[in-house]
């Protein structure tokens, strides 16, 4: 699900070659792309007809080549991309779509999401009936990519062992983990090792998958955890449900949220370095029928340096859009359903305006990442700072340009609107599914 300016998964995946008519012999491409000389395929051609093994296998076998240079040949063959899968970090939300089982058997494992689209690596992308069982399992459109059977039984061990993992550390939580309602105590048993493990891993792999939230919803007999991905929600594990308070527990701490209160909402946050990167986690509490769920928005400070030519905008939008935000005043509405890279647009666009001559103050709720030289203004609503009386004040204050974080009311847009007519310019976001919405909502609003 894209909106406008909204970043691709960066999956590393190669686009597929240029397709070479089949009337080429595996043989020629290995010679012409330097694996093996004329000689060598003359002389296992011979080979091959004396032993009756395949030429690929009689190459193998005389080790002129090896199994991942052979299969890259096929791949330039038949005009799909190669993928070495050694090095690769495979999107665990992506391979848990299919069974372990039903990967080994075809030798084929979903290792990555392209906006709608699955990406598969096989080892035999000619097995139609694996493509159909992959399709029909997932609901997906697929995409193939070609890797050895060696990368790809790795590949697949790799997962099983941190799938593994994750089970062994939820169960050990679950065991260790009883209904305790001493708050001092529940302190003590929250920051024993299986919980902190078991929160920290689902954490890391969220921000590896790149999702933007992670949802724990309690259930009746067990705890369901789905992240976000590209805007929408897939479910990673469920894990028993006496694990429940702990995990509430410990986010709450991380979060500096009331952990003996249960009954209202609550929010927190937190910042984190995971695998090297900054990151912010805002953690909002709810109580439901079966115990409070949490949900976790996962903000990479990173993003907030990305640049606009980063965000997937095609030439033609990349100018129109520039030529938008380099006028002195008027509004921009960038719109789309969460996750979806709203913000990430409007500070991308902050970076590219942020010069020594312009005033930039933003209103936002709350401030997601911090930019220098941008006077960032966090909402209070509880000492009555809300978006309208921020913006009251900041037309005071001689901006040149105004973020706002979101356009929620009637009041909210109409000072936008007039601080845009009056000589501004005016960013800000509208929790809508596309543009053309955009209208329809502000005319809702009054």
């Amino acid at each position: 699900m894209r909106s406008a300016g909204d970043p691709q998964r960066s999956s590393g995946i190669p686009e597929a070659p240029t397709p070479v008519k089949r009337t080429r012999a595996l043989g020629e491409i290995l010679v012409d792309d330097g694996f093996i000389t004329q000689e060598q395929l003359d002389e296992a051609r011979r080979e091959s007809e004396q032993s009756g093994k395949s030429l690929g296998r009689t190459l193998i076998d005389m080790s002129l080549v090896g199994e991942a240079a052979l299969v890259k040949a096929l791949a330039t063959q038949i005009g799909l991309p190669f993928m070495d899968l050694a090095d690769f970090q495979i999107d665990l939300t992506a391979a848990s779509l299919v069974p372990h089982s039903l990967a080994k058997r075809y030798t084929a494992l979903p290792i990555a999401f392209e906006e709608e689209t699955l990406i598969v690596a096989m080892s035999d992308p000619g097995n139609v009936f694996a493509v159909d069982d992959i399709r029909t399992l997932t609901g997906r459109d697929i995409r193939i990519v070609v890797s050895t059977r060696t990368d790809i039984a790795d590949a697949i061990e790799r997962v099983s062992r941190v799938d593994a993992e994750v089970g062994d550390l939820a169960a050990t939580a679950a065991a260790e983990e009883q209904e305790i309602d001493d708050v001092s105590a529940l302190k003590e048993s929250v920051d024993e090792a299986p919980i902190v493990k078991l929160v920290n891993l689902l954490i890391t792999q969220a921000v590896n998958d790149r999702a933007s939230d992670i949802h724990i919803e309690p259930q009746e007999r067990d705890v369901r955890i789905r992240y976000r991905i590209d805007g929408v929600l897939h479910e990673v594990m469920r894990s028993p449900k006496s694990i429940q308070n702990g995990v509430l527990s410990r986010l709450k701490i991380m979060a500096d949220i009331d952990i003996a209160e249960r009954r209202v909402p609550q929010d927190g946050r937190v910042g984190l370095v995971v695998g090297g990167k900054a990151i912010d986690l805002r953690v909002a509490t709810m109580p439901t029928v079966h115990g409070e769920k949490a949900v976790i928005r996962i903000l990479d400070k990173s993003h907030a340096l990305l640049n606009l030519t980063d965000l997937g905008f095609s030439e033609q939008n990349m100018e129109r859009y520039e030529r938008s935000f380099r006028k002195p005043y008027g509004m921009i509405l960038v719109t789309g359903p969460t996750g979806s890279g709203k913000s990430t647009t409007l500070y991308a666009t902050l970076n590219i305006l942020n010069d020594i001559d312009r005033n930039i103050i933003t209103v936002e709720d709350p401030v997601e990442y911090r930019l220098g030289g941008v006077n960032q203004v966090q909402m209070n609503p509880k000492a009555g700072l809300t978006f309208a009386s921020a913006l009251r004040s900041i037309l005071r204050s001689d901006p040149d340009i105004v973020l706002i974080g979101e356009i929620r009311d009637a009041e909210t847009a109409q000072i936008a609107v007039q601080a845009a007519l009056t000589g501004h310019l005016v960013l800000s976001t509208l929790h809508t599914n596309n543009a053309p919405s955009a209208v329809t909502r502000l005319t809702e609003m009054g």
